[in-house]
């Protein structure tokens, strides 16, 4: 006989599980209760919960048994306290019930970079690196990916898209030797992050280079998504000529953000090339 895979578990119910495995993990003397006496249950009784957080025991009772899909963000800030969940237990709490995690927020800049992602990039001393959005909005970059590419500093915040460029910013499409596949590809990426666009920024630059490029109108109705995170570019230099890179594209932890990183194949010279555009005299 042929065994059949167990089902994964849906979200409600492993919000109920979670719940429950914490509660009974929690020593009722930890929260100033009662532990003498005879318990049935190990750990903390659902009424008890419910009456640390202030909300009704057949309330919590339908959220364990699975019965809620999720709850209000005060009601899990309740729980968590509660069930003196740290730091990480109340993160997966809100992930759970698909909320945002009001306590996981770090400082950003005006872009939403975090200082440790402009850190990094700064690290990156052979390696072009690019911060950018759901929608390949440029967030931040290195000093490499401006030699690279083109220096974004130069170009305004609100065209400083990748997806744009490779359409509307001629020497930017020009750093491509073949140009066809990667803005197929960022086509590809923005349709599968997007679906059916309705925020008002992606719904903008979609009809501006629908309006203004017949190739980007063409291929943004044909829907084909692209989930490739991983590849082999050729780019070109005036200082250098045709040079080739490996790329990755990371998603970093907790964000919409990708980190696109070049590096240079082995024995093919291109670190050398590398080299020579981040040095000062190429700029």
């Amino acid at each position: 006989m042929s065994s059949r895979p167990l089902p994964a578990p849906d979200a409600s119910s492993e919000l109920g599980a979670f719940l429950r495995a914490r509660r009974g993990e929690l020593d009722p003397k930890t929260v100033g209760l009662d532990s003498t006496g005879k318990r049935r249950v190990r750990g903390l009784r659902r009424e008890e919960v419910a009456q640390l957080a202030m909300i009704s025991t057949d309330y919590y009772t339908r959220l364990e048994q699975g019965r809620l899909a999720s709850a209000s963000a005060e009601v899990l800030e309740a729980l968590a306290s509660a069930l003196h969940l740290n730091k990480d237990e109340r993160s997966y709490l809100y992930k759970l019930a698909n909320k945002d995690d009001p306590h996981h927020r770090q400082p950003r800049d005006a872009e939403g970079v975090r200082p440790q992602t402009h850190q990094l990039l700064e690290n990156l001393h052979d390696s072009p690196a690019v911060v950018l959005g759901r929608y390949l909005d440029v967030l931040a970059w290195n000093q490499l990916a401006a030699a690279v590419f083109k220096d974004f500093a130069t170009v305004r915040r609100d065209e400083r898209n990748f997806l744009r460029m490779l359409f509307l910013d001629a020497d930017f499409r020009g750093r491509f030797v073949e140009w066809e596949p990667v803005a197929r590809a960022a086509v590809g990426f923005v349709r599968a992050a997007a679906g059916a666009p309705s925020e008002p920024r992606l719904a903008n630059l979609i009809g501006e280079l629908s309006l203004a490029d017949a190739d980007f109108r063409t291929w943004w109705a044909e829907r084909h998504p692209s989930y490739t995170a991983f590849g082999t570019r050729t780019f070109t230099h005036p200082l250098t000529g045709h040079y080739t890179l490996d790329w990755q594209a990371l998603r970093l932890p907790d964000e919409d953000q990708l980190l696109l990183v070049m590096t240079a194949p082995p024995d093919a010279g291109c670190l050398e090339i590398l080299d020579r555009l981040g040095s000062p005299d190429a700029t």
